[in-house]
């Protein structure tokens, strides 16, 4: 269970399909969609 920021929605939702993943400069992040409105999620941090 992560969450993250939707834009689209504006408010915290829970990250749907939520995948690990490493950015260009190499820290941590999860990316995923909002299960509200479908609008990609990204947080950086580790699951």
């Amino acid at each position: 269970m992560v969450q993250g920021y939707c834009m689209k929605c504006k408010a915290k939702q829970e990250i749907k399909d939520a995948k690990q993943d490493k950015m260009a400069n190499g820290r941590d992040c999860v990316k995923g969609s909002c299960p509200t409105c479908g609008t990609k999620m990204f947080k950086i941090g580790k699951m």
